[in-house]
């Protein structure tokens, strides 16, 4: 009785209901094994980030100094074909001056506040270029700078923020996934106390 039930079909007039429901089966398997491939192809990249972030953090926990903390992120950096890395820490929050006497990691929350308004907005990522003002705020140190990944640190951003850089200007753009920086944004700052005193 199925079998005769026709259903109209735009090219051959119509089809069997049995033809018709089994065409729209296929479909779904095809768009099915789509979603299964980008969730295997997504899978793989996150176990990529993740092996980064223990290998990164491994690191990070044996340095003995902050100067070996900061050259081993550096390094890190280096091997995902970044330029470098910076940290720079808002000074209202930790104690920079003597005797940590590190003013190159002190940035004045007032002075970085234009910045984070236009290029980060509610979030606490921004991925893109930045202009000469911003590089010499953020990175006075850099020499060339094409594109780069900012996450605030600290699970409300309150505290500083990582920098990597790259010299290509289309590495990082809006839109990129940002489950690494966020993990590195929230385990950072308790590294850092090893050395720093918070304010």
């Amino acid at each position: 009785m199925v079998e005769r039930i026709r259903v109209p079909h735009p090219v051959r007039e119509s089809t069997s209901l049995m033809e018709w429901h089994m065409n729209r089966q296929r479909k779904r398997i095809c768009y099915l094994e789509d979603d299964l491939i980008c969730l295997v192809e997504q899978a793989k990249q996150n176990e990529v980030l993740f092996s980064h972030l223990l290998q990164l953090l491994s690191d990070l926990s044996g340095a003995k100094s902050l100067q070996d903390f900061l050259s081993r992120l550096s390094s890190w950096s280096k091997t995902l074909g970044l330029s470098n890395s910076y940290i720079r820490l808002f000074s209202d929050t930790w104690r920079l001056g003597a005797p940590m006497n590190s003013p190159e990691l002190s940035l004045s929350r007032y002075s970085f506040e234009p910045v984070r308004i236009k290029r980060f907005g509610d979030s606490n990522h921004y991925l893109g270029s930045l202009h000469g003002p911003e590089i010499l705020l953020l990175m006075p140190q850099a020499r060339h700078v094409g594109s780069v990944a900012i996450s605030l640190l600290g699970t409300q951003g309150n505290l500083g923020m990582v920098i990597f850089n790259s010299h290509d200007k289309q590495h990082y753009h809006d839109g990129m996934g940002t489950d690494l920086l966020d993990q590195l944004a929230k385990l950072l700052p308790g590294l850092l106390s090893r050395w720093i005193e918070r304010a």
